[in-house]
């Protein structure tokens, strides 16, 4: 047993305090659980609205919640495909990729080789189907998991990043393609089955954990000659499960962990080296077993940071850091030489016997400063527990519109009929599913999401329509618009209004812009998913983000960006136009991945939107005064570096500012704006063809 120092106890308490204050607090904890699980769901229901037949889980810290702004840890998402993985015969499926798992003595633990299966009967496949196949000595054919790399490759185009099994273009998020298995592997029952006499996983979280699969993903023994073909076995989902079981001082006892492994323990490990984040996971799982649950509370915090920092120096003195599910895997092989080994461990040896007073040198969050701190300074949720509710909402709607952009993009081409007839397909898939009980109560809100985007998107295609030939629009398309006008606080509205514009009903287009602008108050943040902008909510938002967690209350205060499909295009004012036709010569060719899903349409931020519509709208009701309200409103944007840098599509914002002032008649000013819009973004973007067109008046 070790010396608990007599200070201990007082200092955990405010260690829990500072913790609190850096946004490691209970609060933010449930709030980062809920945006992501909301979020692998939204992943789900896109895959499947746009066909492929795929589930997304998110893993690792952000879901967890054992994360802090200073930690800057990435997200990870593993994207389970929906294949019959047999680990038995009697496990094949007719109609599926069936692969078997197959593995002899020379197989390394954690691993498996796939052969493939035919889907029409239960006997093996004996010629390869894919480039990467590999067929063995006995006429088996395996997968390669560098056909996964090679497919992701196509995917994220020139900036692929692999690391390991994950694939992505961007280093703060990593993507791991994976396969579920159909039955637990005896790996995995094995742990199931033993015997444990310790303090914990309790048996109803042993329970609920036995329900849940265990994947294989693309990750070959490093250096085994099989390499190219192995697939690991990983039990995330376990893993996650065991990790929501945690109570907040568990979670926080991990965090600091993380912060002294990023500064105290990296600078010690020689190039190529890792002792990651997953090993202090691990280290935590085998102290809770051996911890009384008593132990863990507020003023236990430092005995258990201690504890954990002992079972990680009795991993390091043998040699070995066995992995808490799976048996005979040692997480330091490959990865940690025994010099570093032994560094580690003395490095840790003298953080204990210094009675861990290396936290107050903790840079991350500030955590060592905020411990000097008098405790009454930290003994609250401060702001930065709001900030972090805030980013994490706005973040969340974010990737939902990026999604939503996805499906739309699925289903478009330039034929009305088309589209509406593909929505019509995808809504009443979603609704069977949700209907058949086959969604999880996250899959079915964010298939509600969905459904009623598409019913507004079909509402304006339809009025488009009516509009383009003169029709009247009728009666349920009106009901279309009243039933989904709370997709968000502005974004259906503004398109409602646009087309009572472009129908020439000015009245009530003026009355719903009204409406529009008292709704837009400073509570209200606004996300798109087209640029991903690091950009703070306000102040208002994020205590109300933190106050309000779930989907529906939040979207109250959620400004999406217009959206108008080319088939909405009736519906939105002719300058919009231009900007459906935004490439120039080879602009098409210059653009991102992400931007391919939007740039084809018409999209601008809400506010900006607003104030264009009201200056048309008053204008053509001859209504002066408010008509250059809305024009000076616009010049305010533009003007204001900071509004100007907190909107997604500042060059559409500056075209709408310069057609104002070509209506007003002040055409060098006008020209003089589009070339700003031109300097800021020069390609992609519809100043050009104003520019042209201004040269060709004059």
């Amino acid at each position: 047993m070790f010396r608990i120092p007599a200070f201990f106890p007082s200092l955990s308490v405010l260690l829990c305090r500072t913790l609190d204050a850096i946004g490691a607090n209970s609060l933010v904890f449930d709030r980062r659980r809920e945006a992501f699980l909301h979020r692998e769901a939204m992943g789900t229901v896109g895959c499947q609205a746009t066909g492929l037949d795929c589930v997304h889980y998110h893993f690792g810290s952000q879901s967890e919640g054992t994360t802090t702004p200073g930690l800057q840890s990435d997200t990870d998402t593993l994207v389970s495909f929906n294949v019959n993985i047999m680990l038995r015969w009697s496990d094949w499926k007719r109609g599926m990729f069936n692969f078997l798992m197959v593995k002899d003595e020379s197989t390394p633990t954690q691993h498996y080789l796939l052969q493939r299966v035919r889907s029409d009967e239960p006997l093996p496949i004996t010629s390869t189907t894919d480039p990467d196949d590999v067929i063995d000595s006995r006429g088996r054919v395996f997968v390669s998991n560098l056909s996964v790399v090679r497919l992701a490759a196509q995917g994220f185009g020139a900036d692929h990043l692999r690391r390991g099994p994950s694939n992505s273009n961007n280093k703060d998020y990593d993507y791991v393609y994976a396969f579920p298995c159909s039955t637990l592997p005896p790996e995995i029952m094995a742990w199931f089955d033993a015997m444990r006499p310790g303090y914990w996983p309790p048996p109803e979280v042993f329970t609920i954990a036995r329900r849940l699969p265990c994947f294989l993903v693309p990750d070959g023994y490093r250096g085994s000659p099989t390499e190219d073909i192995e697939w690991r076995l990983t039990p995330n989902l376990i893993e996650r499960h065991l990790m929501f079981s945690l109570n907040d001082v568990q979670k926080k006892c991990l965090v600091v962990l993380k912060m002294l492994k990023h500064q105290e323990l990296k600078r010690h490990l020689h190039i190529g080296c890792k002792f990651t984040t997953f090993n202090c996971k691990t280290a935590l799982f085998f102290t809770l077993e051996r911890t009384p649950s008593e132990v863990w509370t507020e003023q236990g915090l430092m005995e258990c940071i201690v504890r954990c920092l002992h079972t990680i120096r009795e991993f390091l003195i043998q040699g070995e850091c066995p992995h808490y599910i799976v048996e005979n895997v040692d997480l330091f092989d490959t990865k940690l030489c025994r010099e570093c080994q032994v560094r580690l461990e003395k490095q840790i040896r003298a953080m204990i016997q210094d009675d861990m007073h290396v936290l107050f040198n903790l840079q991350i969050d500030d955590l060592g400063e905020r411990l000097m701190q008098i405790p009454q300074q930290v003994d609250r949720f401060p702001d930065q527990s709001a900030s972090m509710c805030g980013k994490l909402a706005s973040q969340m709607y974010s990737l939902y519109l990026l999604c939503l952009h996805g499906i739309c993009k699925h289903l478009c081409d330039n034929r009305r009929n088309s589209f509406y007839q593909c929505a019509i397909n995808l809504i009443n898939a979603l609704r069977f599913q949700q209907d058949n009980g086959t969604f999880t109560r996250y899959e079915n809100n964010n298939a509600q999401f969905v459904i009623k985007n598409m019913l507004s998107s079909l509402a304006s295609v339809a009025s488009s329509y009516c509009i383009q030939t003169g029709q009247a629009v009728p009666r349920e398309v009106w009901q279309l618009y009243s039933e989904t006008l709370d997709t968000d606080v502005a974004s259906s509205r503004l398109k409602l209004a646009s087309m009572l514009y472009c129908r020439g009903d000015l009245q009530r287009s003026a009355i719903v812009l009204d409406d529009v602008q008292q709704r837009l108050d400073d509570s209200v943040t606004f996300v798109c998913g087209c640029r991903f902008l690091d950009t703070q909510p306000s102040q208002a938002f994020c205590e109300y983000a933190l106050r309000n967690g779930s989907l529906q209350t939040i979207t109250r205060k959620i400004s999406f960006c217009v959206r108008f499909l080319r088939q909405e295009m009736y519906c939105a004012p002719a300058i919009l136009w231009f900007e459906i036709n935004r490439g120039v010569g080879d602009d098409v060719a210059h653009r991102s991945a992400f931007e391919h899903d939007w740039m084809d349409w018409a999209v601008v931020d809400a506010r900006p939107f607003m104030l264009y519509l009201q200056y048309l709208t008053f204008g053509g009701l001859r209504e002066r005064q408010r008509q250059l309200q809305a024009l000076q409103g616009l010049w305010d944007i533009f003007m204001n570096d900071e509004s100007a840098r907190n909107l997604a599509h500042p060059e559409t914002n500056v075209n709408l500012l310069g057609h104002c002032l070509e209506m007003e008649g002040d055409q060098l000013s006008a020209l003089e704006v589009y070339n700003a819009s031109r300097d800021g973004i020069p390609r992609n973007n519809a100043a050009n063809l104003h520019i042209q067109r201004l040269a060709g008046i004059q």
